[in-house]
């Protein structure tokens, strides 16, 4: 009788041991988890950090677009000869490709997806993994 109960409480101790351990790999888990998500997220905000960048490139070159249009008309009031309309065809075209530059950034900014999905996943599986160390 008396081993039995010797039996019984080292059953308990282990499987409060187990629970202890459970509990630490638990609170490891959701560390790495969290973590992971700061990299992820560091990550995509340096993808839009990039786009950020070619959307003003894009306005410094319509602003320079636009800079030549000034000086054409510039052109057209001093000298009223076709001089200003090389100076226009400048101005379109600069203006013309700064559109396209930020039209760019734009769309990629719009395709970026922002849900970390990578830790989503992971999330998931360890949730089924301490699903099945649970039962």
């Amino acid at each position: 009788m008396a081993q039995q109960q010797l039996q019984i409480v080292k059953e308990e101790a282990s499987l409060g041991e187990l629970f202890s351990q459970l509990a630490e790999q638990t609170g490891r888990l959701i560390r790495q988890e969290a973590a992971l998500v700061q990299t992820e997220v560091a990550n995509k905000a340096s993808a839009a950090g990039k786009n950020v960048g070619y959307i003003a490139a894009g306005a410094f070159v319509g602003y320079a677009g636009a800079m030549a249009l000034v000086a054409a008309v510039i052109i057209l009031l001093s000298y009223v000869v076709p001089l200003w309309a090389s100076a226009l065809l400048i101005g379109a075209a600069l203006c013309v490709a700064g559109y396209f530059m930020v039209s760019s950034g734009l769309a990629a900014l719009r395709k970026t997806e922002w849900a970390p999905r990578e830790t989503l996943e992971s999330i998931k599986e360890d949730a089924q993994w301490l699903k099945k160390q649970v039962d």
